[in-house]
């Protein structure tokens, strides 16, 4: 069984910390930023944390090329 990486997306005081962990942290302190980083995530992560922040750009964001979609969970605010 293979298992797949972990990342961190959103404001780098809120994602830093979770590399202690083994994420791989994506800092993006705006929605612009959140949203170049969504499409160009690493290959090989199958779970992206969200600040709720980092959430909130991604809900209007064009679907991902090739239509890959990592599953997804939010920090508590």
């Amino acid at each position: 069984m293979t298992m797949g990486r972990v990342a961190a997306l959103g404001e780098r005081s809120r994602v830093t910390g979770l590399a202690l962990a083994g994420a791989v942290v994506l800092v993006a302190d705006d929605a612009q930023a959140v949203r170049r980083v969504w499409h160009s995530l690493p290959d090989g992560i199958d779970l992206v944390i969200l600040t709720p922040a980092a959430a909130e750009a991604l809900r209007s964001a064009p679907a991902m090329p090739g239509g890959r979609r990592p599953l997804t969970a939010v920090m508590p605010p």
